[in-house]
């Protein structure tokens, strides 16, 4: 069993979508618990291709691979589960968007796929979305974090909006704040009221992590 979920995540870590899948399978035809091959193996793989960019070792390009290499194998076995995609442990939900009058979107999903292969629930808003549409599926999805993404300085403002929107709807309180983008910074994250910034998909994992207090 050991050095099955070991190959799983040496296929994760080296991006290989066909030899995850390969030893997923091989695992599961040993029955394996599909859950304990997610979170022992997928996962311990996606965590380590996060240390590697932290390093300096990998690039976006590599996390994309693994992130998908992950998540085609999660697909695979979510009927397997007993209880489904609901057996695994979330982490917590997040909501996610590129704000009104954007429409960049690479880098939201980038975070988008990082989240989920860390083991969040991940409700992706797209692009150009409203703040008072930010706020209804914070209600509606009952999120623990509002992920905000701008790309343009020209949309960054957007997301000093949605925040001021929350505060009006009375959930501003409920909800963490993250804000991401090419043109924002720790200290707009400040003004704006919002509760974190991340630079990059992992720095938004970690900050994540840390909102809620999980690992």
């Amino acid at each position: 069993m050991e050095d099955l979920i070991a190959r799983v995540t040496e296929a994760v870590v080296n991006g290989s979508k066909a030899e995850t899948l390969k030893w997923v399978k091989a695992a599961v035809d040993q029955g394996i618990d599909p859950v304990a091959i997610i979170e022992q193996g997928l996962t311990k793989g996606i965590q380590k291709v996060g240390d590697r960019f932290e390093c300096g070792e990998y690039y976006l390009p590599d996390m994309m691979l693994s992130a998908e290499a992950m998540g085609n194998s999660v697909e695979m076995l979510e009927p397997l589960m007993k209880g489904g995609a609901s057996s695994l442990r979330k982490l917590g939900k997040v909501v996610l968007g590129t704000v009104e009058g954007d429409l960049h979107e690479i880098g939201k999903n980038i975070v988008a796929m990082m989240l989920k292969a860390s083991g969040f629930e991940v409700v992706d808003l797209g692009v150009n979305v409203t703040s008072g549409d930010f706020a209804r599926a914070v209600g509606e999805h009952k999120a623990d974090i509002l992920g905000i993404s701008a790309l343009m300085t020209t949309t960054q403002t957007k997301q000093a909006d949605i925040v001021s929107q929350l505060e009006r709807d009375g959930i501003r309180k409920g909800v963490r704040v993250l804000v991401g983008g090419a043109p924002i910074t720790a200290e707009w994250a400040r003004k704006i009221g919002a509760d974190g910034y991340a630079p990059d998909a992992i720095s938004a994992v970690k900050m994540a992590k840390e909102m809620l207090g999980v690992s």
